[in-house]
């Protein structure tokens, strides 16, 4: 079912987007932590910086930001853009969600969904890997979803796990194998896992495509900015997330184009 917005929701809908940001802020904390093995719930928020405790009404996500001038109260340190920067999308992101699917099990189960991919995607850009503790765990909640949600069915999500995790698993085997070296790592294959089990196997097949475009744009921009012989490890958990999100909210807006586009279309 499609949420239809009418003014009577505009507290839920402000709701949505105050919720968006509360957890944006808690996954800024996983994004910080998680790479290093750090609990993810103690100790509570403080400058990594000076170590200081950040208090309550310097922790309000966007706002604290904006009125310290990205500083820290204490140090006078910069504070990372990443913080503002995940908050707000993870706010759009909810708002949204919320205006498509009203406030529902499906609202919370794509906006988990992002949540995670969010994380994933900080992660990748700034460590180049994917933490296991997200994309395993994110597997089994695509899967109890098709359960419970209309939308997706069991064996449409568990073909999308094999499918997607399959599909990069071989693709990575037969690289190492010509190359003798490591092209995708298996945080990839799992990441990619997660997604179908979230989205089911047609929505794989599309995120690869996305993914793998948007990506070799990506590259080859890189490689012109660079010169023609440099050579960097571009992470590709990104550009899977981002294929994964624009599948989840363009998918059949971008598979009717194309089908139009064809011949007799």
């Amino acid at each position: 079912m499609i949420w239809k917005f009418t003014d009577e929701d505009a507290m839920l809908d402000l709701f949505s987007v105050i919720f968006g940001a509360l957890i944006g802020s808690f996954l800024n904390v996983c994004i910080c932590r998680l790479p290093r093995e750090e609990s993810i719930v103690t100790p509570g928020s403080h400058c990594p910086q000076c170590n200081n405790p950040i208090r309550c009404y310097d922790n309000i996500p966007v706002l604290s930001f904006v009125l310290l001038r990205g500083k820290c109260r204490h140090c006078g340190k910069p504070i990372s853009i990443q913080y503002p920067v995940v908050e707000g999308v993870t706010a759009l992101s909810s708002w949204v969600l919320f205006t498509t699917y009203g406030p529902s099990l499906s609202y919370l189960f794509f906006f988990a969904f992002v949540a995670a991919l969010t994380v994933i995607t900080v992660i990748d850009l700034q460590h180049q890997i994917i933490p296991d503790v997200i994309s395993i765990p994110g597997m089994g909640v695509g899967l109890l979803g098709s359960l419970i949600l209309p939308h997706l069915s069991f064996p449409n999500s568990l073909g999308g796990l094999l499918l997607g995790g399959g599909s990069l698993f071989l693709v990575a085997t037969v690289y190492q194998w010509l190359f003798k070296r490591e092209g995708m790592g298996g945080g990839d294959v799992k990441l990619l896992g997660m997604i179908g089990a979230f989205l089911g196997w047609k929505a794989v097949i599309l995120t690869i495509l996305l993914s793998s475009l948007i990506g070799s744009l990506i590259g080859i921009l890189v490689m012109v900015l660079k010169g023609k012989d440099f050579k960097y490890a571009i992470p590709f958990g990104p550009f899977l997330s981002l294929g994964a999100v624009l599948t989840l909210f363009y998918g059949e807006s971008i598979i009717r184009w194309y089908l139009y586009s064809l011949p007799g279309g």
